[in-house]
């Protein structure tokens, strides 16, 4: 059984702000990586951005946790100097700029695989570092809309739907760790560094399989449906009595336990409903014979009778009910830290569950610049008279 966490020695240099970018060195902080975080003398644009508790972002503190933060001024060459010295010491580098900003500002990767050449690299962007659109601006919601995620989002007769979190970001972010980890075992094997291109938009765009294979096998760009699944049902949320309910079914044995179920087993035998695509081409019809059982009963009631047969079903949780759920709690995927300032607060952690590893070793994300005279000694033996004269003269 491993004890030791898959990243323990792994120094990562992380220029990165606001969401992708830092939610994917949060997850290889959580699995045991250092993370240094160098903010502009500002900070990091995600502390004055998200939901606040007084002057302190909490969204700035869910994605920053076991972090060391220190200032670095990139705009003075002094800074940029610092900044090199520090990467010769990382393993990994990770930033989220536009493309070009980090070559301006002197930590490119040719800039910095000069100082270490089997440094690992991994640039974060909307749309990549080339191609027509690797240049625009892009947040979460411009990739959302341009990936085509956005159209096959939402009611058949509604507007195209943003999905309900930034999914552009942490997608790209997940994307990101994937790559270095990827990366870093590569080097473990043959020594090699990697220049790693993760964009929101390909990352979105790999998330569309469904509506990819629609699109070859019809030509047609595929068209929204609500809350049902597209090519399967009945696969998705029917109403009962107060509120809403799931239903997932996409085989023939499985429909017709489910039609006895609600004591319509001739269901079974329509041939309206005798295969996954006929149920989809008549679901408006299977859909009225199903909600005419579970519009006369509760939810959790329905949902019962279901789960008593071994039918996947589910009634809809909100957030506030999933995190505060027994299931949430087992697993543990948010731990309560001790917040210098805010208290009792609670941190998620990367989901994946590693035998022989305990979870909920976490610590809160760092105050701005808290930790950047122990980096500067650490990493560069710096003594405390240089560190003085750069904080004097707004370097760090």
């Amino acid at each position: 059984m491993p004890s030791t966490k898959p990243f323990a020695g792994v120094t990562v240099l992380d220029f990165s702000r606001v969401l992708a970018g830092p939610f994917c060195t949060a997850m290889l902080a959580d699995l045991g990586a250092e993370i240094v975080k160098v903010e502009p003398p500002t900070g990091d644009d995600q502390r004055a951005m998200g939901a606040f508790t007084g002057d302190i972002s909490v969204s700035f503190e869910l994605i920053n946790r076991n972090k060391r933060s220190i200032r670095l001024d990139l705009k003075s060459e002094e800074g940029r100097e610092v900044a090199r010295r520090l990467a010769a010491r990382a393993d990994v580098v990770v930033e989220n700029f536009r493309p070009g900003v980090a070559r301006k500002l002197g930590i490119d990767y040719q800039a910095l695989r000069a100082v270490r050449d089997d440094l690992i690299y991994c640039s974060i962007s909307g749309f990549g570092q080339d191609g027509p659109l690797a240049r625009a601006p892009s947040y979460d919601v411009i990739a959302q809309a341009l990936s085509g995620l956005m159209s096959v989002t939402g009611e058949p007769d509604g507007e195209p739907m943003i999905v309900g979190d930034s999914v552009g970001d942490t997608v790209s972010g997940l994307y990101a760790a994937f790559a270095i980890a990827a990366a870093l075992y590569r080097r473990a094997t043959t020594g090699e560094g990697a220049c790693l291109d993760v964009a929101m938009f390909d990352s979105l765009f790999s998330l569309l399989p469904t509506a990819l294979a629609q699109l070859q096998v019809t030509g047609a760009a595929p068209t929204r449906h609500g809350n049902q699944h597209p090519l399967s049902a009945p696969f998705g949320a029917f109403a009962a009595d107060g509120g809403t309910i799931i239903i997932a079914i996409a085989n023939n044995p499985l429909f017709a336990r489910f039609a006895a179920t609600i004591g319509r087993p001739e269901l079974a035998d329509d041939p309206r409903f005798a295969s996954d695509r006929e149920r989809r081409v008549n679901r408006d019809a299977l859909r009225a014979e199903i909600e005419r059982w579970s519009r006369a009963l509760a939810p959790q009631a329905a949902v019962g009778r279901l789960a008593e047969a071994g039918i996947p079903a589910s009634v809809v949780w909100d957030v506030a009910e999933a995190a505060g759920s027994a299931h949430a709690g087992h697993r543990r995927l948010m731990t309560e830290v001790a917040h210098e300032r805010l208290g009792a607060l609670r941190l998620p952690e990367q989901p994946v569950h590693i035998a022989g590893l305990q979870r909920g070793e976490l610590r809160p994300a760092p105050e701005l610049g808290a930790h950047g005279a122990a980096i500067l000694e650490d990493m560069l033996d710096m003594d405390a008279g240089e560190i003085e004269r750069l904080r004097a003269a707004g370097v760090i």
